[in-house]
């Protein structure tokens, strides 16, 4: 008997672009509008169940990328979202409308986390402004393409560690006296916390961090009934890919991974859902790989 409620299965090799990017490049951190494909963000997409109905969230990065695609799920799940990002106010705007039109609200925030006043300024906004805190994605991110230690400055080194690392400190800071038990925390890390790139040794060096900080304070937290787990994802087709990656190299991105290809920041969302909501009551201080499948282990 044919079953009309049956979902077709789809090849992962296939379900999104599998054959080489054009080469490309933009200026630091890059507009989604101006890359060849667009990426998927979910936004035809995701659909909800009010898997965190009623939640309040910050998400840092959240103006496109993984981040985007975060607030669109975030958001058809149930949840209000202040956006937290650097200064690219059209990718914001369009994050925004897809918030909104889930019947949402969505606050958007334009800061550097660099700054520790800014990230506490992010916590104090989402109390007043969205009337609670319950979720934080620590997702935002800054990196460098080097073949050479000589060719990082320290200015450089300092800004992806302020970047990458700082703001979890500062921001996990400021939000633990207003987190309830059943609040959850999300940091990203990266697959080159388990596999250093050569070429991006301050940004492999935060990865690693992240993911000890998570298992760190996932376990002082855990006896207050908080959640923090992260995500590594392999490579994604992100605006930060154009804007730091040698021309060249786009070419092949993703290629070499046994799927056959980059991920798309719509495949990251349900992973972020999954750890923030009930369904994953259970974890505390874990790493979901999601890496097209190079090995972590």
């Amino acid at each position: 008997m044919y079953n009309i409620n049956k979902v077709e299965m789809e090849d992962p090799r296939k379900k999104y672009k599998s054959e080489p990017f054009k080469q490309q490049q933009q200026d630091v951190p890059g507009e989604e509008k101006k890359m060849d494909p667009t990426p998927d963000h979910g936004e035809e997409s995701y659909k909800g169940c009010d898997k965190l109905k009623g939640r309040k969230a910050i998400i840092t990065g959240g103006d496109s990328g993984i981040g985007k695609a975060i607030a669109i799920a975030f958001a058809r799940e149930g949840a209000d979202v202040l956006i937290s990002y650097l200064n690219e106010h059209e990718d914001a705007k369009d994050t925004a409308k897809y918030v909104e039109e889930a019947g949402r609200k969505v606050v958007l925030m334009p800061g550097d986390i660099q700054e520790e006043t800014y990230c506490k300024a992010l916590v104090d906004k989402a109390i007043k402004e969205l009337g609670g805190l319950d979720i934080v994605v620590n997702n935002a991110a800054f990196q460098m393409h080097r073949e050479s230690l000589q060719d990082i400055s320290s200015e450089e080194w300092d800004r992806t560690f302020k970047t990458n690392i700082y703001p979890l400190f500062h921001i996990c800071k400021a939000a633990e006296p207003h987190l309830k038990p059943g609040s959850t925390v999300i940091n990203t890390t990266s697959v080159n916390a388990y596999n250093p790139r050569p070429t991006l040794a301050p940004y492999t060096a935060t990865k690693g961090a992240i993911q000890n900080f998570t298992a760190s304070v996932g376990q002082m937290w855990a006896k207050k009934g908080i959640r923090m787990n992260c995500v590594a994802p392999g490579p994604i087709w992100t605006p930060l890919i154009p804007s730091t990656f040698p021309p060249e190299e786009i070419n092949s991105f993703g290629q070499d991974k046994p799927l056959g290809r980059a991920g798309q920041p719509a495949e990251m969302a349900p992973i972020y859902v999954f750890l923030a909501s009930e369904d994953s009551s259970y974890m505390v201080g874990a790493t979901v790989q999601a890496t097209g499948g190079s090995p972590t282990i």
